[in-house]
């Protein structure tokens, strides 16, 4: 060995395609395959081979260290199945962990929550979309979706019972109230899979599916419910659901009692009227899809229910006229009789329900009728001449703080008149 390194240290060495050629000052030529030399270094050797035949004893193989390294991976792959074992026996509210070697602190961060992680095509996933689309869905299932923080923060407030979360990061997660959590099942997705879920554009990163809320068992806010004011809110036929959410969150602004939705309304829990309402349906209670006949047990008996005319212009609409044709005279016998009155005159001196219809079919006959029977009036708002009337909404904000201001100012008299009696 030591005269073949003495042979090519003196050597030059020549490069062709498949062979390595050594020349010394013996003049002697040596030429080696370069396939078999280069994969002679890829393998462990056995034996070396001197020049003059002396060979050397074999080297000692490293099958004790390989015994030892597979010995130590059997045992780790032990010990995995060990601890898989013990997590899938270990119960935690119906819930699975998978962080807890990544990070040790994630456990204390999340208030001792653990979630899952969704893997691909995983089929709950899709149950969120048919939640948030289908009404059918919904109503079969007793399920509604929530989306966002705020959102989702004020129907765990409010007593709402989850389900399922679903959770694009664990920030996102720490935004909520965790102890609220303990029985809804944590699951994190990819954000980019949650856009294709949400309708929003810019998803805020947490969706929740909630059993759908009954309002006579929500706990509303202590703070809204006493500055509210005995004014009921009726929606009749209202079929938008930008303008029935954007009614809701003014009923609560307003400081309504309560609202309560006929079946020709829209769903309530529809996510276009939950993003318009901001968090409303959890702040007074709403009772949706009701009859006429269940309408009444919701109001008292002494309320005053009056009806919202969006389609009267500036000019005081005449009463009714006696016509000419008996036709004409029948049809207006079956219409209830209502006085018209401005929003601004007092209307609100008691109890007092308000009913605002929908733009395209209006107030229903049984709508006319309850405010006959309560001696109610028609509502209207003066406009300019040449506008055809106002959206739903906007009548419904106009005459709601209206109603609200002339009730706050009712109440202060009495409070006056019951002190100076006093003193």
């Amino acid at each position: 060995m030591a005269a073949l390194m003495y042979n090519v240290s003196r050597g030059f060495v020549i490069f062709g395609e498949h062979s390595l050629f050594l020349r010394g000052h013996s003049n002697h030529q040596i030429l080696v395959n370069t396939r078999r030399y280069v994969r002679a270094l890829r393998r462990r050797p056995v034996a070396v081979l001197y020049p003059d035949g002396e060979r050397e004893k074999l080297i000692k193989s490293n099958g004790a260290a390989d015994k030892t390294n597979e010995k130590q991976f059997t045992q780790k792959g032990k010990n995995r199945e060990k601890v898989s074992e013990r997590a899938g026996n270990k119960k935690w509210s119906g819930q699975v962990s998978e962080y807890a070697e990544e990070s040790p602190h994630m456990k204390d961060k999340l208030g001792g929550l653990r979630f899952e992680k969704a893997p691909a095509g995983d089929n709950r996933l899709a149950k969120v979309a048919s939640v948030a689309r289908s009404r059918a869905f919904r109503d079969k299932e007793g399920k509604v979706l929530l989306e966002g923080r705020r959102l989702i923060c004020d129907a765990l407030s409010a007593g709402a019972s989850p389900q399922m979360l679903f959770f694009s990061a664990v920030e996102r997660l720490q935004e909520l109230p965790l102890d609220k959590l303990q029985q809804a099942k944590l699951i994190k997705v990819r954000y980019e899979d949650m856009k294709t879920w949400s309708d929003l554009v810019t998803p805020q990163g947490v969706i929740a599916i909630f059993s759908k809320p009954d309002a006579s068992r929500l706990a509303f806010p202590k703070d809204a419910r006493l500055q509210s004011v005995p004014l009921f809110l009726l929606c009749d036929n209202i079929r938008d659901a930008g303008n029935l959410g954007t009614i809701l969150r003014c009923a609560a602004a307003a400081g309504c009692d309560r609202v309560l939705l006929t079946k020709g309304c829209v769903d309530a829990w529809e996510p276009k009227v939950l993003r318009a309402a901001m968090g409303a349906h959890f702040r007074l209670p709403v009772f949706p899809n009701l009859d006429w006949d269940e309408i009444s047990k919701h109001l008292p008996k002494d309320v005053v229910v009056h009806v919202a005319e969006n389609s009267v212009s500036f000019i005081k609409p005449p009463e009714y006229s006696e016509s000419d044709t008996d036709e004409e005279s029948d049809d207006e016998l079956s219409l209830p009789c209502l006085k018209s009155q401005v929003y601004y005159q007092s209307w609100a001196q008691r109890n007092t329900a308000l009913v605002i219809g929908g733009e395209t079919h209006g107030l229903s006959l049984e709508a006319r009728r309850l405010a006959e029977e309560t001696e109610g009036k028609r509502l209207f708002v003066p406009m300019a001449p040449g506008v055809e009337s106002l959206n739903s909404a906007m009548a419904a904000s106009i005459l709601l703080f209206e109603g609200r201001q002339q009730l706050l100012k009712l109440l202060d008299k009495t409070r006056r008149r019951t002190r100076s009696k006093l003193f």
